[in-house]
């Protein structure tokens, strides 16, 4: 099996068990629900102990759940731009305000990059009047270029 058919797998599961990532997260361990959501989504890694509690979850054998502990391609998205409407706005925010974002840091920061390795995520719903909207908090350890 690849890991691509083993992301396919556990997402219907997870429909047909009637299953929340939120669910799942609480499941698997004391992470984040953006953790867990992404290694059964096929961007990080679980521990064995955390693959087995997954695996348990959503009927996976135990070399499906061995899988789920290989560190993966990350970033693998299929196609540039995506065409998924949800991604295509992430991607829309980083075409229209990368050259912001990267101006901005680095004028408080120095030269540099946002890590995310040692990176943390978060998203809420923030009640609004005129609909609610989505809040993404992101906030990465900064790491200054190193000249030699």
């Amino acid at each position: 099996m690849t890991r691509e058919e083993l992301t396919e797998k556990i997402v219907s599961q997870r429909i047909i068990k009637g299953l929340t990532w939120k669910a799942l997260a609480n499941g698997i361990g004391e992470s984040s629900e953006i953790v867990y959501t992404a290694a059964l989504l096929g961007q990080m890694t679980l521990t064995p102990d955390e693959a087995a509690k997954a695996a348990a979850m959503l009927d996976l054998t135990p070399d499906e759940a061995k899988l789920l502990t290989v560190p993966p391609y990350r970033g693998s998205l299929m196609e540039l731009p995506p065409t998924d409407p949800l991604i295509y706005r992430f991607y829309e925010l980083i075409q229209v305000y990368g050259t912001t974002w990267k101006e901005l840091i680095q004028e408080e920061f120095g030269d540099g990059i946002m890590s995310a390795i040692d990176f943390k995520m978060s998203i809420e719903r923030e009640a609004d009047p005129k609909g609610d909207r989505v809040k993404i908090g992101m906030s990465g350890k900064f790491l200054p270029y190193k000249r030699y």
